[in-house]
């Protein structure tokens, strides 16, 4: 639903607030595409008179931990604009849960950088978030190249968000394939 003036918006604002982590983390965002790999189901956008302030993506998919098929609300393409952070703006990811809810999926998921796990277990400590590590995420990367492996495996920090099944439900495993790019 977005229109090309709106997808412009956001890819600059993926490179300002990506782009300080690495030039490489900017690069998927050149030109006006607002998404690096899967593109997303819906987007939680936060605008104030400056722009964009937030942003928060969802995909539904099925993704495999261990060797169980599961249902999931893949988080991605998370981002405060630089100026803003620090001040509690990414606890408004609560404004997902009745998304979520209505989508009746039983977790959402999500995976961040290990630099970023401050970060996240002060977020957790807010709600009924779950960080694991030691996880290993294989994921399709989002163009097939000729020099590179289709799929990349790497050891992010997983979330787990119980939403309509205890984080108990969650399956076991040491490996999950997103069956997919990364959103």
């Amino acid at each position: 639903e977005l229109e090309l003036a709106e997808h412009v918006e956001l890819a600059e604002f993926f490179r300002k607030t990506y782009g300080p982590t690495g030039a490489f983390n900017a690069k998927p965002f050149e030109g006006s595409q607002s998404w690096a790999g899967a593109r997303p189901e819906l987007r939680a956008i936060a605008y104030d008179a400056s722009g964009v302030a937030a942003h928060m993506g969802l995909l539904r998919r099925f993704i495999k931990v261990g060797t169980t098929d599961q249902l999931v609300a893949e988080l991605g393409l998370y981002g405060v604009r630089p100026d803003l952070e620090g001040l509690g703006i990414g606890h408004s990811i609560q404004a997902m849960l009745p998304v979520l809810r209505e989508l009746a999926v039983p977790f959402a998921f999500g995976t961040v950088r290990p630099a970023l796990q401050k970060h996240i277990e002060r977020f957790g400590r807010n709600g009924p978030v779950t960080v694991v590590s030691e996880i290993s995420v294989r994921s399709t990367l989002p163009h097939a190249r000729t020099d590179l492996p289709p799929t990349r495996v790497e050891d992010p920090l997983v979330i787990i968000l119980p939403v309509g099944r205890p984080i108990s439900d969650w399956p076991a495993g040491t490996t999950i394939d997103r069956n997919g790019p990364e959103l």
